[in-house]
């Protein structure tokens, strides 16, 4: 996999109000604009979680022009589905009356796409030549799928339509929930098949209950391969460790704490 370039920070402003942004770029997407968003700078990017709605709708605008000056953000209700939208009419960025989708895919050259995450996992897809990106969101609901496929596969297919080549498409793995850090039970690993019995390791019993580490970003890579893809980086920053660099919705509820903030990864078309 491609490696990632160093974290960088970005200082725009929206009507006269300046803000700090901890944002990672992979050198894999070099040439678009595109970047994941940290929390070290006391930023939260997720409807829904704390802190006031008017504020996280400015703290967003502000991150879709740190990535493509002036361009509004385009970002679905996410629900853990595999559904995927295409960005054609822009809608508003607010709490309600988005579209309920945990992919969105683009070739509109002024606006940025945006999913949010707090441990599961955020990929930005780009074809570079033919214009074409898109961001999906991935807990293991996502990326395991239903009758109706999964979100990874269902946003290259929607890539595809179009003008993508799924060959010519670069992926790229942001700030997710590592295997050490992810603890499961034998009902959790009966929703996955037997081929992917290599991406859980052994852990320790807990009152007498057989427990194991899933692997979510190995996982998450395996379905990007099978549905083709060749290109895929992962910048391997784990969430639930690193409580300033990231918002973890595990470490919050392991912790007590009421609401839990989300990180913000964020792509447009060059």
């Amino acid at each position: 996999m491609a490696e990632t370039g160093a974290p960088s920070e970005s200082e725009p402003s929206n009507s006269g109000q300046a803000h700090r942004f901890d944002i990672e770029r992979s050198d894999a997407l070099d040439g678009v604009p595109h970047g994941f968003f940290g929390s070290s700078t006391g930023h939260q990017f997720g409807y829904g979680g704390p802190g006031d709605t008017d504020e996280t709708r400015l703290i967003r605008a502000v991150a879709a022009s740190a990535i493509l000056s002036g361009a509004p953000m385009a970002a679905p209700l996410q629900v853990h589905s595999p559904e995927v939208v295409t960005v054609g009419r822009l809608w508003p960025d607010a709490p309600e009356g988005r579209p309920v989708a945990d992919g969105v895919v683009t070739a509109r050259t002024d606006v940025v796409l945006g999913i949010v995450t707090a441990d599961c996992c955020p990929i930005l897809f780009a074809d570079k030549k033919a214009g074409i990106v898109g961001a999906a969101h991935a807990g293991w609901r996502g990326a395991c799928g239903n009758e109706r496929g999964n979100v990874l596969e269902n946003t290259v297919a929607a890539m595809e339509a179009l003008g993508a080549n799924r060959a010519a498409i670069t992926a790229v793995l942001g700030p997710t929930i590592a295997q050490a850090s992810y603890e499961v039970d034998a009902a959790f690993r009966e929703h996955f098949k037997p081929e992917d019995d290599a991406h859980f390791a052994e852990a320790p019993e807990r009152e007498g209950v057989a427990r194991w580490h899933f692997n979510l970003p190995a996982y998450v890579v395996a379905q990007l391969r099978r549905c083709g893809l060749v290109d895929i980086a992962d910048i391997a920053r784990d969430t639930f460790a690193n409580p300033i660099q990231y918002h973890s919705y595990r470490r919050a509820s392991m912790g007590g704490e009421p609401n839990y903030g989300r990180q913000i990864s964020a792509i447009a078309v060059p």
